[in-house]
């Protein structure tokens, strides 16, 4: 049909080179999805003859994440759920449906669950820029920024608006009405519809919406009881069966079926992703749309696929059932979901990091920066602490953290223990909101990978004061050899190092003498605190010469 996707964009995790950040240990997905530069899709499907499909952030990155959402009938499209429901259906499970050998047919199955898998229509008025240029990777200091900038925009140099016109899937999970499907379906939506499997169409008010995990809640009136569905009870093992019913490219009703091919996927998204991986086809119009299991028993809300060209490729990825109906019975009582939030900047905990710390293991959640004010700093926590453990609770990666402290909630008092300077400590904190314009972040790119050391490191460093806006403390990184290891380990250009090893820098020697000491103590890297554009962060930096 020749239809494009609606729109795209790359996590950061995705971008660069390879960090889909997937499985413990992640590296093994990572590369062979870099070696296959394989895209990641979050689908939201247009209706022919779009304006122009709009990019969302770095289009032209290897791994995009392109999100499932033409319309019709794929169940549900976000997991949001209330208290478990009686299914409208029969009860009991249906006898031979499945057996030993594999399934005899899922048609009893779709045939109950069916009716309640919808198809959603949405309008969206689009005033990013004008037509259907795009606007080149051009700095706003190039002078032929503004050029290009009043090219895409329309007479008067003002961006032209434009209706946009695209389709999802969602399901109905109450007698009265209520559809869950993902954020990205309805999201900017003027007006939405939901298409019935009967073929009626009703206009659908937004509930409320959770961007971070990427549900949104309908809610249509027929006057009427209405088919639904209900919520799986236990979570599916990998091997078991899987049945995705939807709207794939405005073909609603569609089925398909496949297995559970693992759980607890991180495929970048967001602090709390924790995906079902599927090989059922799903493709773009999906997004929102139920993943049944073999009783009819909703178990995920299909959201995003791997795929090298924008077709299902059997790597799908669902929100687990037991996420979406804790968020859906929020987004119902509230509009809204309530988290957990201390205010602090976290990464993982690398080998290199963990040596130039003088850890015993690579585990924990590193502080590289709390915000002021925040929860956490007024508990005393600083930079450089790693937190280990949440109410007893081990923490081995900054996910844990983000996703143990969401789950909290605000307002809950927390004892946070936690390593400074090697010495094991014990704090207690009562957790904030987790406000909407900042937001705890678990940056799992890696900076702690990325590192210099002023001989072999292509570095070349000079005293922040004497740069102009730098500031008056560390050293600004003047210049860097793409291809040696400070590029190769994150810094950048213009960032400014302030401490190594812990201990202020301030000159070239200061650094040098950082390096030359962890060398002789036998470490492999010295970890660096950085400040750039996003703020500060750390990054272990390789010790020519040092052990290992």
């Amino acid at each position: 049909m020749g239809l494009a996707p609606y729109e795209s964009f790359i996590p950061p995790p995705l971008a660069g080179k390879a960090a889909i950040s997937i499985f413990h240990p992640a590296a093994t997905l990572r590369s062979l999805l870099h070696a296959a530069s394989f895209k990641m899709e979050i689908l939201r499907m247009p209706i022919a003859n779009n304006p122009r499909d709009r990019a969302i952030a770095a289009p032209r990155r290897a791994s995009r994440l392109a999100l499932m959402g033409a319309a019709a009938a794929f169940a549900l499209g976000a997991a949001i759920g209330p208290a478990p429901l009686t299914p409208a259906y029969a009860e009991a499970p249906l006898s031979g449906s499945v057996t030993a050998a594999g399934p005899a047919s899922f048609a009893d199955v779709v045939e109950r669950v069916k009716p309640a898998v919808v198809a959603i229509k949405v309008k969206a008025v689009d005033d990013q820029q004008g037509g259907i240029f795009e606007m080149p990777d051009v700095s706003p200091d190039d002078p032929m920024y503004r050029f290009f900038k009043r090219f895409g925009e329309g007479q008067g140099g003002r961006p032209q608006k434009h209706m946009t016109m695209s389709q999802g899937s969602g399901f109905i999970i109450s007698p009265d009405g209520y559809v869950v499907t993902n954020n990205h379906v309805v999201e900017h939506a003027s007006e939405v519809e939901v298409a019935l499997d009967d073929g009626r169409t009703l206009p659908a008010k937004v509930v409320g919406t959770d961007k971070r995990t990427d549900l949104a809640l309908l809610k249509i009136s027929d006057g009427a009881k209405l088919p639904y569905v209900d919520w799986g009870s236990a979570a599916p093992r990998v091997g078991d069966w899987v049945i995705a019913v939807g709207n794939p490219f405005g073909l609603g009703g569609s089925v398909t079926a496949g297995i559970v091919s693992a759980r607890g996927r991180d495929i970048g998204a967001g602090p709390y992703d924790d995906f079902l991986q599927i090989d059922a086809p799903v493709n773009r119009g999906n997004s929102g749309g139920p993943a049944f299991d073999s009783r009819g028993n909703v178990i995920g809300v299909n959201t995003a696929i791997y795929s090298p060209s924008g077709g299902s490729i059997g790597i799908g990825f669902a929100i687990p059932a037991e996420v979406a109906k804790d968020v859906v019975a929020a987004l119902k009582d509230k509009g809204s979901v309530s988290r957990g939030w201390i205010g602090v900047k976290i990464q993982n905990v690398t080998p290199e990091i963990a040596d130039s710390m003088g850890l015993k293991s690579a585990k924990g959640a590193l502080i590289a920066q709390p915000q002021r004010g925040a929860p956490a700093e007024e508990a005393g926590l600083k930079s450089g602490d790693v937190i280990v453990a949440v109410n007893g609770d081990k923490i081995d990666t900054s996910r844990d953290l983000a996703r143990r402290i969401a789950a909290l909630g605000p307002g809950k008092t927390a004892d946070i223990t936690y390593l400074r300077s090697g010495v094991e400590k014990t704090v207690k904190l009562k957790l904030g909101a987790l406000p909407d314009e900042r937001e705890a972040r678990a940056d799992d790119e890696g900076f702690s990978e990325h590192g210099p050391e002023l001989s072999g490191l292509g570095l070349e460093v000079a005293p922040a004061a004497e740069v102009r806006g730098a500031g008056r403390q560390g050293l600004f990184v003047t210049d860097l050899d793409p291809s040696g290891a400070a590029a190769q380990k994150g810094l950048r250009r213009g960032d400014v190092i302030v401490e190594a090893a812990g201990q202020p820098v301030s000159s070239r020697g200061d650094l040098a003498s950082a390096l030359e000491a962890a060398r002789k103590e036998g470490r492999r890297s010295v970890l660096l605190r950085v400040k750039s554009a996003d703020g500060a962060k750390f990054i272990a930096v390789p010790v020519k010469g040092g052990a290992g």
